[in-house]
């Protein structure tokens, strides 16, 4: 291993910067080139074999020959990323993908280069504050043991442990308890009088004498090996990685599932604390010069009389936590366009866990929609909900959700599910399968049915330049539903939204703080908009604690043409302070207790403004982490419709390739006849001319005087352009261009099919 002083060369001189001048408001993507095409992704994850000379060939050629990727959403975990060999292993890696066709954005995180960063900065690392309340028994001291542990996650592979460093005493209070939490004025400082037994790297142990008040909470501090989320010198070192790259043709860079150390429980019992001198410091300022670890003791236990400084301090810690990983998210999409050009991609997901729930109200404060991206990303089981609105966060027709599995068939049924969805597969390699080499857990994908599926779907990547429409969006108290002081705490209001979407009325799930920071907007008639999406109804969730900003806004949209409905109160602002004249007044028609009793009023509201259902959503999605019933998820057969009026019908419920569809329909007031496999989409401009269509293994159209029949099936998908000249594309087996395609525009251009494509002759007879 290389010195930190050789690994120091590598970056120059690295400044201190700090997280006050961030602004939530300032996340806006950089505008892309419209008519590039969707990449299709895949994962690729390097074993050591890939460190080894020309040991990248063997997953390029095979993803060259066999798969439709265009982009490689790529990971080293095997070496820390700082490392010179590591840049130059890359370097022949990118070159040589590029030579199959092949882009790659590379991982370049902090956390793999933690052992780099202690040696630059060891006093710059995450602590977490652990309180152990005792009592005493017949006026004996009490002996408390702290115990550390060290953590893992997927981004270690080959890299050390989340290491507990160190284990120190930070406080002691003594103080009296009661049914109401701790007596008001009891609270004394006895941190002198804690003798410390033992202090070992994972290990504090202290006798505390006993205290007249009867109870004494010890507060340690566990020292973790990965930087500060409030370090310093963060933002810059993250620069500086990124710098370290910016020599190399990526097509962009990768930052996945960000944010503090793995905790999976989400800290029930609320007794444990991020922390760091700069973290406090930052605490200060945010709240008048409080101190954190003070308020940590009025956080856990709280104390009678001071409910609603308790509930002010939650919010405040959450909001903290969650602005400074954002701020640190923002900060890399910026360094990666300065680097890398505006077209770079930004990749991949913010989510950690795949639920809106306690777990990530304290990796990142649920920062995924303030995490900056040029595109929607989740993974594995992300509420669907969550994925349309991240679509229309960021500005981008699709969402990609990085998808694994033992065995390759649930892919495919992700794959159509999600193409009814608005979205596309970001292709994890079989997971968990230890048993298997490392090639073939991508190598099984890559000779399966799912690769004929994606492939077809690159149709449809040719005519959806609009994201998935929902009528309905669910705006969330983001303060409310991350503080545990509150009844509502852990609610994000996901099951009115799987309600609706059972009914054929797909919902936006949006938190609250997308109105305080400005990516909610009203459009001209006061309708709730988010991005390409107009709402015809919006349910604001359990909103207490949204401060002014929020407030502000939804007494405009109160007004305007969305139809606004309320569930839980609105006494209280972001510090808990009551709202003399009430938070949102709303008529009592619509403002309900709980959730399940605004699905009909908000049904009645869509069938007044004569919104139409798609096909129903099914209730199979399980809740990751968290009890409850199965979330409402698109079907693989049915249809559904995109916010610029573009139909879609999708069937994969039998065939990976896609299902036939042979049938009859009517869509804004025209008649189509179609016989197709898999997908079917069509879109009319203003004037009822043809604007778009698609179609996998397309075989015959008739609609309005028009009648093409081809011999042979073929993917085909052709839109008019802004020029008005049709342009088409198609992809199969025949030759040539099948007669009869010239009917549609006589300009196409054809696709080459991946090596394994030859499922796609199947639906060629």
């Amino acid at each position: 291993m290389k010195s930190g002083l050789t690994w120091f060369a590598l970056f120059g001189a690295v400044g201190v910067t700090g997280c006050a001048a961030w602004r939530c408001g300032g996340m806006r993507p950089v505008a892309r080139d419209s008519d590039a095409r969707p990449p299709v992704i895949g994962a690729w994850f390097w074993s050591k074999e890939e460190l080894e000379p020309q040991g990248y060939q063997t997953f390029l050629d095979e993803a060259a020959a066999r798969s439709p990727y265009t982009l490689l959403t790529t990971a080293c975990r095997q070496a820390e990323v700082v490392e010179p060999r590591v840049h130059a292993q890359l370097a022949e890696a990118v070159r040589y993908a590029a030579s199959r066709g092949l882009a790659v954005a590379w991982e370049v995180d902090v956390r793999l280069a933690r052992q780099h960063f202690r040696e630059l900065y060891p006093d710059e690392l995450q602590e977490e504050l652990v309180l152990r309340p005792v009592t005493f028994t017949a006026g004996a001291p009490a002996e408390v043991s702290i115990v550390g542990r060290d953590t893992t996650d997927h981004m270690n592979g080959s890299l050390p442990a989340y290491t507990c460093l160190d284990t120190r005493l930070v406080r002691a209070y003594a103080y009296a308890r009661g049914p109401g939490g701790i007596e008001p004025g009891s609270v004394r400082d006895v941190s002198g009088q804690v003798a410390v037994l033992a202090a070992e790297p994972r290990l504090l142990k202290v006798r505390v004498p006993a205290q007249p008040e009867g109870e004494v909470c010890v507060i340690a501090s566990h020292t973790v090996l990965t930087p500060d989320v409030f370090a310093p010198h963060l933002l810059a070192y993250q620069r500086a990685i990124i710098r370290q790259y910016a020599d190399i043709p990526l097509a962009g860079i990768m930052k996945d599932e960000w944010g503090f150390p793995p905790d999976h429980t989400g800290n029930p019992a609320q007794d444990r604390y991020w922390y760091s001198r700069a973290m406090a410091d930052a605490y200060a300022a945010a709240s008048g010069g409080r101190d954190l670890v003070r308020d940590a003791l009025l956080m856990m236990l709280g104390e009678r009389g001071r409910e609603r400084e308790r509930a002010a301090a939650v919010n405040r810690y959450r909001a903290l936590c969650r602005d400074r990983n954002a701020e640190i998210e923002d900060d890399f999409y910026r360094a990666g366009k300065e680097h890398f050009g505006p077209d770079a991609w930004i990749v991949t997901h913010a989510t950690w866990t795949p639920y809106p729930g306690a777990q990530e109200f304290r990796k990142n404060g649920l920062s995924w929609w303030h995490a900056t991206r040029d595109v929607g990303q989740s993974d594995e089981s992300t509420p669907y909900a969550c994925r349309t609105s991240l679509a229309k966060r960021w500005g981008y027709p699709l969402w990609y959700n990085q998808y694994y599995a033992k065995e390759p068939e649930p892919y495919i049924g992700e794959l159509w599910a999600g193409a009814l969805g608005g979205g596309r597969l970001n292709v994890h390699p079989l997971y968990p399968r230890a048993d298997l080499p490392r090639a073939e857990r991508n190598g099984r994908l890559m000779r399966s049915g799912l690769m004929a599926g994606m492939t077809r779907l690159r149709m449809l990547d040719e005519v959806s330049g609009a994201p998935l429409a929902c009528p309905v969006a669910v705006v969330f108290g983001h303060a409310c539903a991350m503080n545990w002081t509150h009844p509502a705490y852990n609610d994000v209001g996901l099951g009115i939204a799987s309600a609706l979407s059972a009914k054929g009325f797909p919902v936006d799930l949006i938190p609250s703080s997308l109105a305080a920071c400005g990516a909610l907007t009203l459009d001209a008639d006061g309708s709730v908009r988010l991005g390409a999406q107009r709402y015809r109804a919006v349910v604001l969730h359990q909103p207490e604690y949204g401060g002014d900003a929020e407030r502000a806004f939804f007494r405009r949209a109160a007004q305007g043409g969305s139809a606004l409905f309320r569930v839980g109160d609105w006494l209280c602002d972001g510090q808990a302070r009551p709202y003399a004249d009430g938070g949102l007044p709303l008529a009592p028609e619509r403002v309900f207790k709980d959730g399940a009793a605004c699905v009909e009023p908000v049904l009645r509201a869509l069938a007044a403004a004569g919104v139409q259902p798609v096909t129903p959503w099914t209730a199979r999605a399980q809740r990751w982490g968290h009890t409850g019933g199965a979330l409402a998820a698109p079907p693989v057969e049915g249809f559904t419709v995109l916010t610029d009026g573009t139909y879609v019908r999708v069937a994969g419920a039998r065939q990976a390739e896609g299902d036939p569809i042979q049938e009859r329909f009517t869509w804004q007031g025209h008649q189509l006849e179609v016989d197709a496999v898999g997908v079917v989409a069509v879109r009319f401009a203003s004037d009822g001319s043809l604007a778009a269509f698609a179609a996998g293994g397309f075989k015959h159209l008739r609609m309005d005087g028009l009648d093409v029949t081809v011999p042979e099936r073929v993917d085909i998908a052709f839109k008019r352009g802004e020029d008005g000249r049709v342009r088409g594309v198609w992809q199969g087996v025949p030759a040539s261009l099948p007669d009869g395609l010239r009917a549609f525009t006589r300009q196409w251009t054809r696709l080459p099919l991946p090596a394994n494509e030859g499922v796609l002759q199947r639906t060629a007879e």
